[in-house]
C-alpha cells in the first residue's frame, strides 16, 4: 500500500496539477457496537446515515483522470467524510498543497477542511433562497467538471474485486482489504514504482 506522502510526490512527478479527495462508505453486515453521537445519544458506530446502511468509511485520493492512489485505514460508518479525512489525509493534503503545488478537489462534505483543499461555494445561511453569484456559480461547474473523473476511483475498485462490494468479515478489517483491492489494481495497470 503507497505512503500517503510517496503517492503525493508520484502525481506531481507524473505532472498532475491536482488530486481529488473522496469517501466511500463500504457496506457490511449489521455490527452490533454503541457509541455516542455528537448529539450526545447512543448510536450504532458502524450505521451510516448517508448511506442508511451498516458500513466502513473509507477515504480515497485519486488522478484526474480517475485511477486510485491512496486509500485510508476503516473509519466506522458514523463517521463523517470531514472527520475521517482530518484523522488520515488532511495534515499531508495541506502539506501538498504548499509544498508541492499540488491542490486538492472535494465535494462538498469536505467543506471547511482547510488551505489547498478546494469545495463547491454554497449558498449563504443567512440568506438561503438566494442565488450564488455568476462567479460563484461558475467556479461550482468548473470543480464539478474537474472532479468528476476522479470520483470513479472507487467505481474502479468496486468493479474490478468484487469482494469489496459487500464485507461479511469485521468492519475493522475494511482498511486493509481495500488496500490490498488498490495494490493489485496498480499491479493489473503497471503502476507500482
Amino acid at each position: 500500500h503507497p505512503d500517503l506522502h510517496e503517492a503525493l510526490r508520484q502525481a506531481k512527478d507524473d505532472g498532475w496539477a491536482s488530486v481529488i479527495c473522496d469517501g466511500k462508505i463500504f457496506s457490511c453486515d449489521r455490527v452490533n457496537e454503541k457509541t455516542i453521537s455528537a448529539k450526545n445519544t447512543v448510536i450504532d458506530r458502524w450505521y451510516s446515515g448517508k448511506t442508511r446502511e451498516q458500513g466502513g468509511n473509507i477515504q480515497a485520493l485519486a488522478l484526474p483522470d480517475g485511477f486510485p492512489i491512496w486509500v485510508s485505514d476503516v473509519e466506522p460508518g458514523s463517521v463523517h467524510d470531514i472527520t475521517a479525512a482530518d484523522t488520515h489525509l488532511l495534515g499531508t493534503l495541506h502539506w501538498a498543497a504548499s509544498q508541492l503545488d499540488l491542490p486538492t478537489l472535494a465535494d462538498a462534505g469536505y467543506q471547511g477542511a482547510g488551505a489547498g483543499i478546494h469545495t463547491p461555494v454554497k449558498r449563504s445561511k443567512k440568506h438561503p433562497g438566494s442565488p450564488l453569484t455568476t462567479d460563484n456559480h461558475t467556479y461550482n461547474q468548473l470543480l464539478r467538471s474537474l472532479r468528476a473523473p476522479g470520483e470513479r476511483a472507487f467505481a474502479l475498485l468496486t468493479g474490478r474485486w468484487q469482494a469489496l462490494r459487500h464485507f461479511t468479515t469485521s468492519p475493522r478489517k475494511i482498511g486493509r482489504i481495500v488496500q490490498a483491492a488498490l495494490v493489485l489494481t496498480h499491479h493489473e495497470h503497471g503502476r507500482l514504482t
